[in-house]
């Protein structure tokens, strides 16, 4: 019975080791399959993180790339001027007012009214001035009378002394009747004269109210147009202390002048018969043009500040120039037409890495030794300035010469001496040290500070040397060019390898750096990311 029941017990033990052979035979080929698929999975995920930090690392470095600033090359005038401000005035300007006092009766001349010479424009009540005229015209009556009535007297006391002589001689009359005769003779003859002279100041009289009265006509003393008015109807003019001015009367509107205030620091540039193009407020998009015609040598000072009236002269035939206007002028000092222009920043633009390099390189010291710390550090700037790796740089050995990198002028290096090779930075680059940096960091001015500022500091047009960068098809390449005439936003230049439609660099962004320079006006602005200069 126990025999039994233990073979029983084998049986189902040995049914069971064949059922779980059989389940773990067919778990085992699914479990084959699942490895399969995870590791196919882990593959993918890791494909998929190794492209992730790729593009990511590459990413990282494009953001690095510093970004460019473009402006295109042009052909066009540069014109170097003074600029000031002045004020639109006709060349004769007559103030009308009233010698005598009296009530406007009579108006005749309004604003913008053309006027000639003795035209009436008012009239003053003459009724006053009139009587005082028919008053001095009678006494001069009375005076004219009064003589007449002198001369009667005197041809009779003529003939009584003649009468009264002739009978003295016969003993008729004492001699004292002859004498009296002769006396009274004498004083008619002398109140005769006493006469003619009080006629005459009478008729002084009688004028001066004619004059008087005359002047309550106020006509126009020339050939012009009224600009203002300051009276009407019924308005008392009182001439008694000065004499008011009525009427403001321009002389031929159609030659005008513009009275500019050139401060002390430009007027010695300015000369008679130079050019001027100024505009107006009222035409913004009009250029007048004048020719300057009087530098007057009186000071005007205000608030410590000394100007001097430079006068142009302006052609105004149709009269859309008013008095008064402001005028925004600009006088023409110099000026080269058709000529290559570049924003002025283009000059004084170095690419960063190569401008720090260049300091280093000049702050070096005196010596052999110096010498040869420019001379490396020459090469790392370029390496450094390719913005990474895959940069191609070009080896200069110590004794070659340089062509290109810093303008027509650069020497060749002068042996193992530091001299020779800091020379080639000097010489033909804008300016000093750390030149041409972007803003902010270190931009220079051309050779002259001065030599480029409007308004005749520095006025000559001496020619310099320089170089800007061209940007084209993603390389930096650097030409030299000659600087001619600037106007304070573009610059003349002229050298090989520069044509109309080139993009110069005007300025260098760091990356992170907000975009917030732009190149000057008028000018094709062109934002390109670059992995850097290319030598």
């Amino acid at each position: 019975m126990a025999a039994a029941a233990l073979g029983a017990s084998k049986v189902r033990t040995l049914i069971r080791l064949s059922e779980v052979c059989l389940a773990r035979g067919v778990d085992s080929t699914q479990a084959g399959g699942a490895l399969r698929r995870r590791r196919l999975s882990w593959l993918l995920a890791a494909g998929v993180a190794v492209l992730g930090g790729a593009g990511l690392l590459w990413w990282r470095a494009s953001s690095q790339r510093p970004q460019y600033v473009t402006a295109a090359v042009t052909r066009g005038n540069v014109r170097r001027s003074v600029n000031t401000t002045g004020a639109l005035n006709p060349v004769v300007t007559v103030q009308v007012g009233s010698y005598v006092s009296g009530p406007i009766k009579t108006l005749k001349c309004d604003f913008n009214t053309e006027v000639v010479v003795g035209q009436l424009c008012a009239q003053i009540d003459p009724v006053p001035f009139q009587l005082i005229v028919d008053q001095d015209r009678a006494e001069v009556g009375t005076a004219e009378a009064q003589l007449k009535k002198d001369q009667a007297a005197l041809a009779y006391a003529k003939i009584a002394f003649e009468r009264d002589s002739k009978l003295l001689a016969e003993g008729t009359v004492s001699q004292d009747t002859v004498d009296n005769d002769r006396s009274v003779r004498d004083q008619t003859t002398a109140q005769l004269g006493l006469d003619r002279a009080t006629i005459v100041n009478k008729q002084a009289v009688l004028k001066a109210a004619e004059v008087n009265l005359a002047y309550t006509h106020i006509v126009s003393p020339v050939v012009g147009t009224v600009i203002t008015r300051n009276i009407d109807v019924g308005q008392t003019v009182a001439a008694s202390l000065q004499s008011p001015t009525l009427f403001l009367i321009g002389r031929d509107l159609t030659k005008m002048q513009v009275d500019t205030n050139v401060s002390e620091a430009d007027v010695g540039a300015v000369r008679l018969g130079q050019d001027v193009v100024f505009t107006v407020q009222a035409f913004p998009g009009k250029t007048f043009r004048g020719k300057v015609t009087q530098i007057r040598r009186g000071p005007i000072t205000v608030q410590n500040v000394v100007t001097y009236d430079a006068v142009v002269a302006v052609d105004n035939p149709d009269r859309l120039l008013f008095p008064g206007m402001t005028a925004d002028t600009h006088v023409v000092i110099d000026e080269h037409d058709g000529v290559l222009r570049v924003p002025l920043p283009a000059v004084r633009f170095t690419p960063e890495g190569i401008g720090r390099e260049r300091e280093t390189a000049q702050a070096g010291g005196e010596g052999p030794a110096a010498g040869a710390g420019a001379a490396g550090t020459e090469d790392r700037g370029r390496a450094r300035a390719e913005g990474g790796s895959g940069a191609e740089v070009e080896s200069r050995p110590a004794g070659r010469r340089e062509s290109g990198g810093g303008g027509s002028g650069e020497e060749a290096r002068s042996g193992p001496g530091g001299e020779g090779r800091r020379r080639r930075w000097s010489e033909g680059r804008p300016e000093g040290r750390g030149e041409g940096r972007p803003e902010g960091r270190g931009a220079g001015r051309p050779e002259g500070r001065t030599a480029g500022r409007p308004g005749g500091r520095g006025r000559g047009t001496a020619e310099r040397r320089g170089r800007v960068w061209v940007l084209s098809h993603g390389t930096l390449r650097p030409v030299a060019v000659t600087i001619g005439l600037d106007d304070g936003t573009l610059v003349e230049v002229s050298g090989k390898g520069l044509a109309p439609g080139d993009k110069v660099v005007v300025n260098e962004i760091k990356p992170g750096e907000q975009r917030q320079r732009a190149a000057p006006p008028n000018q094709q602005n062109q934002v390109l990311r670059q992995g850097g200069p290319r030598l």
